[in-house]
């Protein structure tokens, strides 16, 4: 197997481990702290699940993309088309949490994290479509 192969692997992986990283925490925030010690702020976990989830997930993912792209591979441009259709179910459902969060926890980061990534995987799908197209060139033939 290719270095891409993994690479695509690897992203799919991180977006799997963000989206399953998101719902637990809008699970957790469902219910009202009853201690105040176990009252958490939802911001500075948000912005970790971010910058080691989707962040480098998103840019493996244009690695894979770049590597493969003088060659096309359909087992690449499935995983990718796979991360990005992970990333907004994901997203959908942790969006469709966010009217039942507690109102201490609701802040921006909360409530635009879901769009925001949706968005963004709609990108990382037509990305991940693009490997489809491209046909295996041809190699030169040697006429001497």
């Amino acid at each position: 197997m290719a270095v891409e192969k993994y690479v695509a692997a690897a992203s799919l992986g991180l977006f799997v481990m963000f989206v399953g990283e998101i719902i637990t925490i809008y699970d957790f925030m469902l219910d009202e702290p009853e201690d105040r010690a176990l009252q958490l702020e939802p911001d500075p976990k948000i912005f970790q699940f971010i910058s080691i989830g989707v962040a480098p997930a998103a840019v493996l993912a244009g690695i894979s993309f770049i590597l493969s792209k003088g060659y096309g591979s359909k087992p690449i441009g499935t995983m990718i088309i796979a991360g990005g259709a992970i990333l907004l179910v994901g997203m959908y459902y942790a969006n469709s949490l966010i009217p039942n969060i507690e109102s201490v926890y609701l802040t921006n980061s909360v409530l635009f994290t879901p769009p925001l990534f949706m968005a963004i995987s709609i990108p990382v799908m037509v990305v991940g479509g693009l490997l489809f197209r491209i046909k295996k060139r041809k190699k030169k033939k040697d006429f001497v």
